[in-house]
């Protein structure tokens, strides 16, 4: 069914934005097909919305067909060598799909609890927290192209998964829409805690280390840093951490001691986006209209009721300026602006 001059602010969790020209609700592939023929039949694009957590939509809105992508059902395998292939459709919660691994026993997602979004979104994006990336346990994406109205099935490999990054980004494969994804998840994996918050949350609380304690304990973690998405508009983390050279990240230490460096490989670290907005360019807390910088993380934007796209962005491009005028460090955004 489609429906016109829908209002999207509200299906974003940074609640700013206009409205869909035509808008169709997924839940299988047939709407898929549906909506995608609309927009070719009256020359217009279209863009997949999810939950609306990693996306910023602008204050003229969208002039094409928006597909809010609603496709739901989960199911479990095992495999022949102790793996359990998890299945989800594109439009499942994916803190839900998380909670419901591990309360299979499954080890493998859950660090990457409480983030907001679909499981359309995770493999597009790479999500990725606390020490691992949603690439680590993905078996396959399943995808619609919908000018030739057939489904193929991306193993890992193809995926091309890279830092914030997916093949599903690239000129090539952003008009494909994701119905799937598979998780290969085992019922004995090692937990990964060498994150620093994590060590404390435990060292702090001397709780046991399992599975479902390392789920409250991300949870908490992120609570403790994060926006209540009740009350404030954010879209989680803006930018991306760059990734620079060792060279680079050397001179920056000499002039920033303590600046936040994880090794990537021999030549290059990623250095903390958040430190650099903090502490070079100390916009932590700052407000400009009904838009700021969260105070206690310099990473998140945030809406505080009245703000506007517009403000959102020339707050962004303010930022990036300042880091890049002290350091020579362009950051670059992670959330999609449409």
């Amino acid at each position: 069914m489609i429906n016109e001059f829908v209002p999207l602010a509200d299906l974003t969790t940074m609640r700013v934005g206009g409205t869909a020209r035509y808008f169709f609700i997924i839940k299988n592939e047939a709407d898929v097909i549906s909506a995608y023929s609309f927009a070719k039949e009256n020359g217009t694009s279209f863009f997949v919305l999810g939950g609306g957590s990693n996306t910023v939509i602008s204050d003229d809105g969208f002039a094409g067909v928006v597909m809010k992508m609603e496709m739901k059902g989960v199911h479990f395998s095992d495999e022949h060598d102790g793996a359990v292939i998890a299945v989800a459709e594109a439009g499942e919660n994916w803190d839900t799909f998380v909670a419901m691994t591990i309360e299979h026993g499954l080890y493998g997602l859950e660090n990457l609890s409480a983030i907001p979004g679909t499981v359309g979104a995770a493999p597009i994006q790479n999500i990725g927290a606390y020490g691992i990336e949603v690439s680590d346990t993905i078996a396959w994406v399943e995808a619609l192209d919908p000018v030739t109205m057939s489904t193929h099935r991306f193993r890992a490999r193809e995926c091309h998964f890279g830092y914030r990054d997916s093949f599903f980004k690239t000129d090539e494969g952003r008009e494909l829409i994701v119905l799937r994804a598979a998780f290969s998840l085992k019922r004995n994996g090692d937990l990964r805690i060498g994150h620093d918050d994590i060590k404390k949350y435990f060292s702090e609380r001397k709780l046991p280390i399992e599975l479902s304690a390392i789920r409250q304990a991300i949870t908490d973690i992120r609570s403790a840093k994060l926006p209540d998405l009740r009350n404030i508009g954010t879209a989680g983390s803006f930018f991306k951490n760059p990734v620079i050279s060792r060279s680079k990240a050397d001179e920056l230490c000499v002039r920033y001691p303590g600046a936040l460096c994880f090794p990537v490989d021999d030549k290059n670290v990623k250095i903390s986006a958040a430190w650099l907005i903090d502490h070079v360019g100390g916009w932590k807390g700052y407000h400009e209209g009904g838009i700021g910088v969260y105070e206690k993380h310099a990473l998140v934007l945030v809406n505080y009721g009245t703000g506007t796209a517009a403000e959102l962005i020339s707050l962004a491009e303010k930022i990036i300026a300042d880091v890049k005028n002290k350091t020579g460090i362009a950051l670059v955004p992670e959330v999609c602006i449409v």
